[in-house]
């Protein structure tokens, strides 16, 4: 029967391991001086090896005539260990069987001693999927296993697993192998299975397996079933979707010059031929990162402009998560490279016009202007105190459309008018001002603060119990073209309060929880209508509701009573942006306004 390549080539001892020395030499160490733990926790991207090495060190620690730290191969504990009937080497996937049951079931098992070896080797594979009714049950065998007990806990998604079976654990942090060495083992490979194939299509397979050796060589095979001819760049292209870096440079090329109707075509054309799209944007933040570093490291001069190349690269990087999930990929790379383009290509061409209109303003004379309407008053402290103020009148402008007459028709701009100044509203906490630019609450850390009391007023668990299915509906909405990301957003923290009126949520990381402030009037409202409520929501992190969750404690031992606090109003404070009044007359209007 044959064996995919990634199962053939798969290592059986730590010196067949690649690309993860320094974890190989403390677990070879460990075993040569008898100083292994009883609980280890293998971390990292898939396809690094946190498997293979989690069965190579249990039939290692299990040898009897080991030597410096590597299994002999030959002793009876080797060849029960090698074997697949092996009954004490116990390999679970989480991701199947993450029940408390398969758990309680394991450490019923647990205290029996092992049949043949000299330990029992528990490999629990992708761990963070355990649900939490499962983690708790295998805390406290974790804490005090049986002495022929090992546990090996591995997983693709550290941030999942409890912080307590971290604690109890050593760790190793498995990663990304490099392309070199994959390149190296992929050529190793193809000699002992006399594979023809071009060295460039290696270093394509190394720089899309993103660091995992499974999909290198899961890649490869994959090749070798398609041709039975020599390997070329050509086949690889063609199998895998993607196109020439010729063919991305040439796209770029449209992009970087603004040339819609081109960029549309090319998109188009790659869309009918079947290439993946997503595959094609990763192939331009791949081609712009070595432009970029060519330009700052060997002084090369990039073909585009690299101010323009780092944006588009890092508003790519941004969007990636979107453009995954998106419903139509196509559409979404359009539109997104049709906004890059208008923003941060055609803007040039814009202020050129503007230029050109302004000279033929100023030609004309702005005292022989209609002053009767539509009259646009502006005061700069550094324009001459004795003639603040000065009319512009719109009516000729043929093209001045960015800013519409319904939007600048009575706004006068006066000489002493601070916008860095507070404001109070009473409708919204978060706005976005088309004239005045974004808006910063500067009274937020008050309101939430005030939130949270608020909540703990009325707090119960009934209500508590009640909302978590509401709050676990919304997983239903995560794919959602329209609500999607607030969705995703709200999800990545945890509900622990509810009141009549209020709830809390409580998020890891400060960046988390900065992010959803700045957008709460948005996850209040799609909250609301997805779970039909109406709740005043509490953003906070999890740091604070650890404290604020032990001072209720102690205030309720105390007979210490929460009560209600009316919010403050909303005190807003502006930040200097790039918005139209923000910028200098000057920029805005060009040769119109004359400075001494």
């Amino acid at each position: 029967m044959y064996h995919a390549l990634y199962r053939k080539y798969r290592p059986m001892d730590f010196n067949s391991v690649v690309g993860q020395e320094s974890i190989v030499k403390t677990l070879q160490n460990s075993i040569k001086n008898s100083k292994f733990s009883h609980a280890y926790l293998f971390y990292g991207p898939r396809g690094t090896g946190k498997t293979t090495i989690s069965k190579i060190f249990a039939r290692n620690v299990n040898c009897l005539n080991s030597k410096d730290g590597l299994a002999c191969g030959k002793c009876s504990a080797c060849q029960v260990s090698f074997s697949k009937e092996c009954v004490d080497i116990i390999e679970i996937d989480a991701a199947s069987n993450n029940g408390v049951d398969e758990i309680r079931n394991l450490k019923n098992k647990i205290s029996l001693v092992p049949s043949e070896l000299k330990f029992k080797v528990y490999i629990i594979d992708e761990v963070h999927m355990l649900s939490i009714g499962a983690f708790n049950a295998l805390l406290k065998t974790l804490e005090e296993p049986p002495d022929h007990a090992i546990f090996i806990l591995a997983t693709t998604d550290y941030q999942k697993v409890p912080a307590t079976i971290v604690s109890r654990c050593q760790c190793f942090s498995f990663k990304r192998i490099e392309n070199s060495t994959i390149i190296k083992k992929l050529k190793e490979v193809c000699k002992n299975e006399e594979i023809e194939i071009d060295d460039d299509v290696l270093k394509k397979i190394a720089l899309l397996s993103d660091g995992g050796l499974r999909d290198a060589l899961g890649s490869l095979d994959k090749l070798v079933s398609y041709s039975d001819e020599k390997i070329t760049l050509e086949i690889f292209n063609e199998l895998n979707g993607i196109v020439s870096d010729d063919e991305i440079i040439t796209f770029l090329g449209f992009i970087f010059n603004g040339n819609i109707a081109d960029v549309l075509k090319k998109l188009n054309d790659f869309n009918t031929k079947g290439k993946n799209l997503i595959q094609i944007i990763l192939q331009c933040m791949e081609i712009l990162r070595n432009i970029i570093v060519d330009y700052y490291i060997s002084k090369k001069e990039p073909a585009f402009s690299i101010d323009k190349a780092q944006i588009f690269i890092t508003l790519l990087n941004e969007k990636m998560f979107d453009i995954k999930r998106s419903s139509n990929t196509k559409i979404y790379i359009e539109i997104f490279i049709l906004k890059f383009i208008n923003d941060h290509i055609l803007v040039n061409d814009k202020l050129k016009n503007n230029s050109n209109i302004t000279k033929y303003t100023k030609e004309n004379n702005l005292n022989n202007i209609d002053k009767s309407n539509d009259q646009f008053n502006i005061n700069l402290n550094n324009v001459d105190k004795s003639n603040d103020q000065f009319n512009i009148n719109l009516n000729n402008v043929e093209n001045f459309s960015k800013f519409s007459k319904n939007t600048i028709q009575n706004h006068e701009i006066k000489k002493d008018n601070d916008l860095g100044s507070d404001s109070k509203v009473n409708n919204s906490l978060f706005s976005v001002n088309k004239v005045y630019g974004f808006k910063h609450i500067k009274n937020i850390d008050e309101i939430m603060k005030i939130r949270v009391n608020n909540t703990f007023v009325s707090a119960n668990k009934n209500l508590l119990k009640d909302e978590l299915k509401k709050f676990e509906s919304l997983r239903d909405y995560t794919f959602d073209q329209e609500y999607g990301y607030i969705v995703c957003y709200i999800l990545d923290g945890n509900l622990r309060l509810v009141g009549d009126d209020s709830i809390v949520i409580s998020y890891e990381y400060e960046s988390n929880v900065n992010q959803n402030l700045n957008i709460i009037d948005k996850i209040s409202e799609i909250y609301n209508m997805l779970t039909k409520s109406n709740k005043k929501i509490a953003i906070i992190s999890d740091d604070y509701w650890d404290k604020v969750k032990n001072e209720y404690i102690d205030n309720k031992k105390n007979n210490i009573k929460y009560n209600f606090v009316e919010e403050p109003e909303v005190v807003f404070e502006e930040i200097k942006n790039d918005d139209i009044i923000s910028n200098s007359a000057i920029d805005l209007f060009g040769d119109i306004v004359e400075v001494d």
